[in-house]
């Protein structure tokens, strides 16, 4: 079990330092920081503020040293064969374009998407479509949100690349993705997870799931902000053609030649964000203290109580299944002809209760479905059950004069 009281010890903004601690409901948006990774990175502002991998003298050294820590313990939290498997992006996002830009897509080359995916895992391939000709097509999920994989079976043949969210943020819901994997390679499909969503709330083995690539963020797992990280089977990667190339990714160049350095380096174009790197590093570090088996119940706690008392309210409809277990920290809901914009300023006005409203980046599923924006409420290891009980009562408070 967590000790919930202890994890807020560990983050300013919760225990009163900096003014009224909020309730803070938008992890899934981004998560907050504990005290230890911020103080990770004023470190390296303060004591060794140079480039890493490029100079020589002491403070560059260090520098070099922390980056390369990071990636290590990065490389041993999603149990990759290699470091070098690890590649620093700014984001789940930049992650998806390098390799939607890499792997060499032809006209008429198949990709697979869920119906389900953030605009981030569909506007690329959409964008590939439109310039080079790809086929996109969705693979229909069930009414309930959960993933199809008799469906999936149906529409992989011939299929070149499966691009599938791993949890979503729409609703919680986490696809089977070793089922997936197994299928796709059969039908000799490579296989990209989003784990942006997944990554703060479940263990992940990318040699278990045997995924060929995984991108996930560090702003949703405690980390900082503009860090994130592109993974690749190391025989995959090395056939990727980078799309940002330029300063520390060749080895050497000449007026009219060039030679592109390995992996890692060949894939991180540029100076990099290394106080976000050892920030995350230090995230990761401070992650895997504890058991996602607890962090899971904890959240499915919370999240039952929460959907318990929206099922009370007649006017709330839930997205997503009904079983919580299905959901991990989300849940997600809507009142038809309301815009719930509304309800999420009253909430953050009333009590100081942060939570999303709109589209979630799912635009698509919205449009599809005929649903105008919903309200969002995610947890993480650092909420409580009396924030649940205020958001219940603020949230029974607002629909009474809705």
């Amino acid at each position: 079990m967590l000790n919930t009281k202890k994890i807020r010890a560990d983050f300013n903004i919760l225990n009163g330092k900096n003014g009224p601690a909020p309730i803070y409901f938008d992890s899934a948006c981004m998560s907050l920081k504990p005290n230890q990774v911020v103080e990770a990175m004023n470190e390296y502002y303060f004591n060794y503020p140079a480039c890493a991998l490029r100079s020589f003298h002491k403070l560059s050294n260090k520098a070099t040293e922390k980056v390369k820590e990071a990636r290590q313990i990065i490389a041993k939290f999603i149990n990759a064969n290699s470091d070098d498997e690890i590649i620093f992006t700014r984001n789940t996002t930049e992650g998806i374009n390098l390799f939607a830009n890499s792997i060499g897509l032809k006209k008429d080359d198949i990709v697979l998407i869920s119906d389900k995916e953030h605009n981030s895992n569909l506007v690329p391939w959409l964008v590939l479509r439109d310039k080079i000709g790809i086929v996109v097509k969705i693979i229909p999920g069930n009414e309930n949100g959960s993933f199809n994989l008799d469906n999936f079976s149906k529409i992989i043949a011939g299929a070149k690349i499966v691009s599938i969210v791993h949890t979503s943020n729409l609703d919680g819901v986490t696809n089977p993705i070793k089922e997936i994997t197994e299928i796709a390679h059969k039908n000799n499909a490579l296989v990209f997870v989003d784990a942006a969503q997944s990554i703060a709330h479940r263990k992940i083995d990318v040699q278990d799931l045997n995924v060929d690539f995984l991108a996930f963020s560090g702003h949703k797992m405690l980390g900082p902000t503009g860090t994130g990280v592109f993974y690749g089977k190391r025989e995959l990667l090395e056939k990727l053609q980078p799309f940002m190339v330029g300063g520390d990714t060749v080895e050497f160049t000449t007026y009219d030649s060039y030679k592109m350095l390995p992996i890692p380096e060949k894939f991180e174009a540029g100076l990099q964000n290394y106080a976000g790197i050892i920030g995350l590093g230090r995230a990761v570090k401070y992650l895997s203290q504890f058991d996602f088996k607890d962090i899971a119940e904890h959240e499915l706690r919370l999240n039952t109580y929460i959907t318990e008392e929206l099922k009370k309210i007649p006017q709330i409809k839930i997205i997503g299944p009904e079983d919580q277990k299905l959901k991990s920290g989300i849940v997600n809901f809507y009142i038809e002809g309301t815009d719930m914009h509304k309800i999420a300023i009253m909430l953050d006005e009333m009590a100081n209760i942060a939570i999303r409203s709109g589209r979630h980046c799912v635009h698509s599923w919205f449009e599809n479905k005929k649903i105008y924006n919903s309200a969002r409420v995610s947890l993480y290891l650092y909420n409580t059950m009396e924030e649940a009980e205020i958001f219940i009562k603020n949230l029974n408070q607002i629909v009474k004069i809705l």
